[in-house]
Parts: C-alpha cells; structure tokens; sequence
C-alpha cells in the first residue's frame, strides 16, 4: 500500500504531516513511495522530493486543487463552493501541467481559494492522474445527495478529462458516517462504470495521538478556542499516517482498492 493522498504543513494550517516524518514513516512502514497532495499549492514539492530521493523513498508529487463548476474567472459572491480533486504527476509533462494549473489557480482563478475550471483541467490534463477525492470531491457530493445518476456523470465527465486509466474513484474511511453512506455507492458506480478505486485515508497528522495537536491547529485557523462547540473539527481521529495492515482492516472487502496503489505509484515516476 502508498499513501497517495497526504497533507503537509504546507497545507497551512490544515495539514500537521512535518514532510521529514511522512517520509521516514514512509521508510520504516517499507513502503515503495509516498505522495503529498497539499491543498491548492506545490509549495512544498522540492523539499519533499529531496527528503524522500535521501530515504529511497519514491517522491509522488501531487496537489489536492479547488475546482469550482463555473469558471475560474467567476468571483461573484454566489459563486459555487469549489469541490477537491486530487491531482498526481504521472511523468515530466504532468508535473509541468501540475504547476501550470495551481499557478493559474492563483494568477486567474483566486478567490477565497485558488481555483481552477474544468476546461482549464482539460487543456492540461496529459500526464496527470487523478483521484476523486474527499467527501468534498464532486462524485462523493452527488452521491450525498442520492444523486447517482449525477454521480456517474462527473465520474464520466472525468474520465473523458484524464483519459482511460487515468481516473480512480477514491474511498476514504476515517469513521465518518457519510463515508460510510457513500462507500458502497462508490464501489457500485467503479463496477458498473469500469472505474478503478483506490483506497486512501486523507492524511492530516502522522500519528493517531497527533489529533489533539491537530485539533488546536484548527483554532488557530479558524480564530476559535477550543471550548467553542460550533468551531471547524474533524469528527474523528482516523486521519493518520496508517500503516498497510490499518488500511486492510478496513477497506478487506476492497482489497483491489488498496492494490491499485502500488500500481499508480509504479507509473509516477518524475
């Protein structure tokens, strides 16, 4: 198993993962490679790849971006929330499209967020893979909604975007009940559509006993105390560094979901 979906401190004030302790867990755990997919930012690429070539760990470069459903270019107070979409380079022209997009998410598409727009995905899609994402990710909102139909047509939509193969429909479980609502569906649209899953656990903090810390880094982001009881919080303390084991225990039904992993991260190779 490879952790294809991780948050370092780079994602400020949101991730807790310190990049020299998701690689050296990533070495101790034996696993082949390790991605970061930091929220709308590569800001951490470098550093990351140096300290994972130095482990002989294989560095997966990768962002977590904002898509929202209209354009880019849109910044009208009732724009649409963006939904997430994980993006991992694949080979030098992905990477090169990776920066691409989140520079123009900035250059063209702030707003609250970096953004991007589909047709921007679109134009700049060779040599990236992408993964559905979160509970926030366009096909898991559908299905949130009982919206299937909805569901299978983003999941389409994206397929037509990155091409066969390119695609993967992401389960999550850290605990949480629309995860649990959601997950057979997902697994129902990958048999019927042909989309391949992959299993990943949205990793915000390396060590379960690290969601405290975690917990009071969200304070300082949101400007709350920790006594407040309507403040920002992640509802379990699931969104660790898992180790392969972890992950089989819970997603054993699935298993090609967490094989599919070690297949992607095969193909990254920047």
């Amino acid at each position: 198993f490879v952790h294809l979906h991780s948050h370092t401190d780079y994602s400020l004030l949101d991730g807790a993962c310190r990049i020299s302790g998701l690689v050296d867990l990533a070495a101790r755990y034996e696993m082949p490679a390790v991605a970061i997919t930091d929220h709308g930012n590569l800001f951490g690429a470098f550093q990351f790849y140096r300290a994972a070539v130095e482990r002989g760990v294989k560095p997966i470069i990768g962002c977590e971006v904002y898509v929202t459903r209209t354009s880019r270019f849109n910044r009208s107070p009732n724009s649409d929330r963006p939904n997430h979409l994980v993006l991992l380079a694949e080979n030098e022209i992905g990477y090169q499209n990776l920066v691409k997009l989140v520079s123009l998410a900035y250059q063209e598409g702030f707003y609250y967020k970096p953004r991007i727009d589909k047709d921007l995905l679109a134009q700049n899609s060779q040599g990236l893979i992408g993964l559905s994402s979160c509970l926030r990710g366009e096909v898991s909102e559908a299905l949130l909604e009982e919206r299937y139909e909805a569901a299978r047509q983003a999941a389409h939509n994206h397929l037509e975007i990155f091409g066969k193969g390119n695609f993967f429909l992401e389960l999550q479980d850290q605990g949480l009940e629309p995860e649990k609502k959601i997950n057979p569906q997902i697994v129902k649209l990958s048999r019927e559509t042909g989309i391949p899953l992959v299993a990943t656990n949205d990793c915000h903090y390396l060590q379960q006993e690290d969601a405290h810390a975690h917990d009071v880094l969200l304070c300082i982001q949101t400007g709350k105390t920790l006594s407040d009881p309507n403040r920002m919080k992640f509802p379990t303390d699931q969104f660790f560094f898992r180790s392969y084991d972890e992950m089989l225990a819970v997603f054993h039904e699935v298993p090609e979901a967490l094989e599919n992993t070690l297949d992607i991260a095969s193909r990254c190779n920047v």
